[in-house]
């Protein structure tokens, strides 16, 4: 035959036809927005760098939290900035801490809504690293304590997830045992299972946390972003630890680790599209180099089609916002 009779084009000629046959779609069900609270009253303070996203406080806290759930997103994963910080993370695990308030807060208002919570401890160290400094370098073991009361401080406050972010070693299993002691066996563990020490964080640690670190990096304790390997040596040590969703971080250049990860482990994946990578595509909307909605719904894709089952994303309202138009 001189000409093929399949014709890849008949099925994209109309709008309708190409909703009909698409295989990759987001739903609102997807989408955890990051919430950041802050200590004081009256306080809706826009970050600059994340255009959209704001520092809460607990009385604002309650506004937003109305709005989320007005748009059905619906997860929230908080992050908490405290009044003090010190060597060991003090405020991380207080039972009248910041983050402890907003879990509280947000469930008196919406008890349906998922509460995730951020379990590191770099928000609340005075040196922004993730745990006890010991001649310079960060004391593994010693810190696993600080994050397992950190962990088992949200579960009493009423968090659905904890996800634990400072990649140290054994901190699942830490978590875990800690949790199931106390009897928060149901309360789910999201790991930051493939956690990459990248450039892309600089927004959110430098407007949204506030959590520089004063010396070094956390090049020790993050992945080197070259390692695709030891990302799935990673997920599966989480995973036989106790986790039961497991993150990659970054999103958008690490599509191949979340592919791989969920083609492995067929686990539930989520993906943490992270503030450098929103920054960046305001940036390039604000400057009218690229359609905003266009360029966010087609990332979006790209995390499902990887395998994706959860987003992370300081989008979430805009992305919840249309698919609800």
């Amino acid at each position: 035959m001189g000409f093929p009779m399949q014709r890849m084009r008949r099925l994209r000629r109309t709008d309708a036809l190409r909703r009909m046959v698409r295989e990759t779609r987001l739903t609102i069900d997807d989408l955890i927005l990051p919430l950041f609270v802050v200590h004081g009253k009256g306080i809706k303070r826009e970050i600059d760098t994340l255009p959209g996203n704001y520092h809460l406080s607990i009385d604002k806290l309650s506004e937003e939290i109305k709005e989320v759930r007005s748009l059905g997103i619906p997860a929230v994963l908080l992050f908490g900035l405290p009044e003090h910080k010190d060597c060991r993370a003090g405020e991380s695990y207080a039972a009248d801490g910041i983050v402890q308030r907003a879990v509280r807060t947000i469930k008196e208002i919406a008890p349906e809504l998922v509460v995730a919570t951020d379990v590191c401890l770099c928000e609340y160290t005075e040196h922004g690293h993730c745990g006890i400094i010991r001649n310079g370098y960060l004391d593994n073991d010693a810190s696993l304590e600080l994050i397992a009361k950190t962990a088992l401080s949200h579960a009493k406050a009423g968090a659905d997830i904890l996800a634990p972010a400072a990649m140290l070693d054994g901190q699942i299993k830490c978590m875990r045992s800690v949790l199931d002691k106390h009897n928060y066996g149901n309360t789910a563990i999201m790991s930051y299972a493939a956690k990459f020490a990248s450039g892309l964080y600089d927004p959110f640690f430098r407007n949204g946390t506030g959590s520089v670190v004063a010396f070094g990096d956390k090049r020790t304790h993050q992945m080197d972003y070259g390692n695709g390997d030891e990302a799935l040596r990673e997920v599966a040590l989480d995973i036989e630890e106790g986790a039961d969703i497991v993150m990659v971080k970054p999103g958008m250049t690490y599509l191949d680790i979340v592919y791989r990860t969920k083609e492995r482990f067929a686990m539930p994946v989520a993906v943490y599209n992270v503030s450098g990578e929103f920054a960046m595509l305001k940036a390039a909307a604000g400057a009218g180099v690229i359609d905003e909605e266009k360029a966010l719904s087609e990332a979006m894709a790209s995390f499902k089609r990887a395998g994706a089952d959860l987003i992370i994303t300081y989008a979430a309202k805009i992305l919840a916002s249309k698919l609800t138009r």
